[in-house]
């Protein structure tokens, strides 16, 4: 079994339980009469059949219609003048480009003829619990396509991917293959939403209407990337709002160059489609081979962008996080990179262990700076040894100080990177990505190991098995500062040579999957100079991530709010850091810092030497404030409240999955004319519940002690907030 198709069946494997249950089976129903399935997942249902022609064509995405029988057999759309024929204006479920197709196409190949002409028809069916494999083929050659649907009912959530089979005699390039092409109700009045940004301006979330015409959002980095991330929204612009009104939504599972296409046809026909970025993409196929495309999620609600976010949250949680609902809370970091950056020293870890054990941090981690010649970012990385100078008795006294301090212990680490100036690289300066013969683009002094080739990827596994088999490492913190260049592999013949796109992150994946499997109780941060490598593929192996290098709290509140769209607030990893904060040289108070973190899982990353007794007395109570509602933030359903883009208010609410508890935090940037804080109206509580009202400074609420659920959302609360950089946060008990 090629590794392609296997970590795909392994995904399958993990949620396997949710498979037994008849309700689950229930999710996928084939009528052979119509050659029509009807797929419902919680509140969606998703239908398509096989038309008179023999392809594999859309009837319905959208609310749940429970009544099967009311999909009736595909029958293709009309051509509209000979200008559009009937292959263009019938929405294929994953169209070949072939016959007069002028829309995005899901697979676009060249045999060694040089035909270029793919057209796909129906062969086969078959049910697997909560799986439907549909097969395809060419309608003169020997090209398979099949098509996998994967239903998660309770979740409300559909993944789809392909697999791509030559069984000719000959090998077949392709030039695009993308994962599953959607497609919505015909009509006009859409909207869609997307998410740009750059390194420290990461999720930035934009909305706008949808026209006639092809949008495209991609990476064409050789990662997922800070300019785009792989989600999309699409809704109703007239109708929908932060809690009511249509949604469909969907993220790609992919960490390497990837793209979707959201095209709105002149016949007002709107489709997304995605998978691995065509740009710069050829992979050869010899008979007998194949490629698995990377899995494509998506989902339908009427609950608007609030519910759109829930679902996936909690989607993620269940089904694409490691240890899905067991896995245990975050725990509160404690990072040295602000406080020492290079210079990293054994007595200087362990002075900053110390006050760390003494707020009550849980986990303490050395960044970059502790291995090889590591005295600066020209140096040193490749060299993967524990630097003998900086640590004389190796990393062992330092985690079992950091141990005895009630900590564990956690390590900067960037595996995928080489420096010129390194030992590595002097040795084997033919494992650098690069094309022989031209220049290699150096990005922060360093180049990009070719983890496609078997030698590299053995090379970085065995380091990194090393460094935690011989110290009790119990984190992580996996780096990623550059993007591609000169993305050669002359190791391997020519025709081959752009295979590196996709078996570079196949080689990435294994890594990881092989790391967690000898070692289950390490634990993964991605990270990628702050929100360049996060997307629903790292996240099967990574337990959170760094979504951004810009610790800066006001920036933080609009970036956070981008990043909980796609992701959950409790893989979020936000640190508390020092002011003037470099990035721009604002100053905010302590207590805002800290509330903005609690957002997500709390981290602090501050230079503790220089907190005054006060600031480490605050910061004591803070950290044990975030402890007492930590499993709310994390785990919890988030309502956005009030958005931070454009206003000088903000707040979001979460409430625990059993509903005991709901966490108010709000924000006000600057008061102007005195305006008061706007009145908060909270969601998701019981009505005829009464909950106890206490706020980290009693000051900050209005006197009520208790109050029912109905009128906490209704009649909502007032909060104090006054002048610069204020903040509050409120907890809220369900009394019995």
């Amino acid at each position: 079994m090629t590794y392609r198709f296997r970590w795909c069946v392994t995904a399958f494997l993990l949620i396997s339980p949710w498979l037994i249950s008849a309700k689950a089976r229930a999710g996928i129903q084939y009528y052979p009469e119509r050659k029509v399935w009807v797929l419902q997942a919680g509140e969606e249902t998703y239908a398509f059949g096989v038309n008179e022609r023999g392809e594999l064509q859309a009837i319905y995405w959208g609310p749940r219609i429970a009544r099967d029988a009311d999909f009736l057999s595909a029958r293709s759309r009309p051509e509209v003048a000979s200008f559009d024929l009937s292959t263009s204006t019938t929405p294929q479920e994953y169209p070949g480009w072939g016959a007069e197709l002028y829309n995005e196409p899901a697979l676009k190949a060249t045999y060694a003829d040089g035909n270029r002409d793919v057209v796909l028809h129906f062969v086969q069916q078959h049910i697997e619990g909560d799986t439907l494999e549909i097969e395809l083929k060419d309608i003169a050659s020997a090209l398979e396509v099949h098509l996998y649907y994967r239903v998660f009912a309770p979740a409300g959530i559909l993944q789809r991917w392909s697999r791509i089979v030559n069984r000719t005699d000959q090998a077949i390039t392709l030039e695009s293959a993308q994962s599953a092409a959607w497609s919505l109700p015909q009509g006009d009045g859409y909207g869609w939403h997307y998410m740009t940004g750059h390194w420290g301006a990461e999720w930035q979330l934009h909305s706008e209407p949808l026209q006639t015409g092809t949008h495209i959002i991609e990476s064409r980095r050789g990662s997922t990337s800070h300019q785009a991330n792989p989600w999309f929204a699409i809704d109703r612009p007239q109708q929908t709002t932060e809690e009511s009104g249509p949604v469909w939504f969907g993220a790609l599972g992919w960490s390497g160059s990837w793209r979707i296409t959201v095209e709105q046809t002149a016949m007002q026909q709107l489709r997304v489609t995605g998978g691995f970025n065509p740009f710069d993409f050829g992979y050869r196929l010899n008979p007998g081979e194949q490629l698995e495309t990377p899995p494509f999620y998506a989902g339908f609600t009427n609950g608007g962008m609030g519910e759109a976010s829930r679902l996936l949250h909690r989607f993620e949680r269940q089904f694409i996080l490691p240890g899905g609902e067991g896995a245990p809370v975050r725990p509160v970091l404690y990072n040295s990179w602000e406080a020492t950056e290079f210079d990293v020293s054994e007595a200087g870890q362990l002075a900053l262990a110390e006050k760390a054990g003494k707020l009550g941090v849980e986990r303490f981690v050395i960044d970059d700076g502790w291995f090889g010649q590591r005295k600066d970012d020209h140096a040193g990385l490749g060299d993967w040894y524990v630097n003998p100078e900086k640590f004389p008795h190796g990393l062992k006294p330092v985690i079992d100080r950091v141990h005895a301090l009630g900590m564990d212990f956690g390590i900067w680490v960037e595996p995928e990177m080489v420096n010129p100036d390194s030992g590595l690289y002097r040795k084997h300066p033919e494992w650098a990505m690069n094309f022989p013969g031209r220049p290699r683009t150096e990005a922060r002094h360093q180049l990009l190991l070719n983890l496609a080739r078997p030698d590299v990827r053995e090379y970085v596994f065995q380091w990194l098995d090393q460094l935690v088999t011989s110290n009790d490492i119990a984190f992580l913190k996996w780096d990623y500062n550059r993007n591609w260049s000169e993305p050669g592999w002359d190791a391997v013949a020519i025709t081959d040579q752009k295979k590196i796109a996709v078996e570079y992150v196949h080689n990435l994946y294994d890594i990881l999957d092989r790391l967690r499997a000898k070692h289950p109780k390490l634990e993964i941060e991605s990270c990628s100079g702050g929100g360049g490598r996060v997307d629903l593929g790292i996240l099967r192996r990574t337990e959170e991530v760094w979504p951004s290098d810009n610790t800066d709290a006001l920036d933080r509140l609009t970036l956070q709010d981008g990043f909980t769209h796609a992701y959950s607030p409790g893989i979020m990893m936000a640190w508390v850091t020092d002011v003037p904060n470099g990035m721009n040289g604002r100053s905010v108070p302590l207590k805002f810092r800290f509330l903005v973190a609690m957002n997500g899982s709390l981290g602090l990353g501050g230079n503790l030497n220089k907190w005054t007794p006060e600031e480490m007395q605050a910061a004591t109570g803070f950290v044990a404030y975030y402890k007492r509602i930590r499993p709310t933030v994390q785990r919890g359903a988030l309502y956005r409240l009030i958005a931070p883009q454009g206003s000088e208010f903000s707040a979001n609410e979460y409430v625990s999955t059993d509903g005991r508890q709901a966490v108010l935090f709000a924000f006000l940037h600057s008061q102007r004319f005195g305006t008061p804080f706007p009145t908060i109206f909270l969601r998701g509580l019981a009505e005829d519940a009464v909950y106890h009202v206490q706020a980290i400074d009693p000051g900050q609420v209005q006197e009520i002690g208790s109050a029912s659920g109905a009128y906490l959302m209704h009649h909502g609360i007032d909060l104090k907030l006054r002048g610069d950089y204020d903040s509050a946060s409120v907890v809220l008990e369900k009394q019995p």
